[in-house]
């Protein structure tokens, strides 16, 4: 308990407004003003969606490799069983649907 009083009397209060100058040295050093919180929310938010739009580009890889996977089982003949070759089929007609979907949605 006391080491926590002593760190807890180590601490110091810092003000949250950044200075606009800097001096110390030989010469005075101007800082570049801070950027203020509806600033700050835009650049995130614009942040946000871009990686979005990243995440979103992934999805539609993805779902095209499903979506061949499922047309080469599908033709697969033979080798694969009856029912497995119909869902493929289906879910590559659903692939196919899903995308322009999510494509008309994202590019709204």
């Amino acid at each position: 308990m006391v080491d926590r009083v002593q760190a807890l009397a180590a601490l110091t209060v810092v003000s949250d407004v950044a200075p606009t100058r800097v001096s110390g040295g030989p010469r005075e050093v101007a800082l570049a003003p801070r950027e203020s919180v509806s600033e700050r929310v835009r650049r995130l938010q614009a942040e946000a969606m871009g990686l979005a739009r990243e995440h979103i580009g992934a999805l539609d890889e993805a779902i095209l490799k499903v979506e061949q996977l499922a047309f080469e089982i599908a033709d697969g003949g033979e080798a694969y069983p009856a029912g497995v070759r119909d869902l493929a089929r289906r879910l590559a007609q659903d692939c196919d649907t899903k995308l322009m979907t999510i494509r008309a949605i994202a590019g709204r």
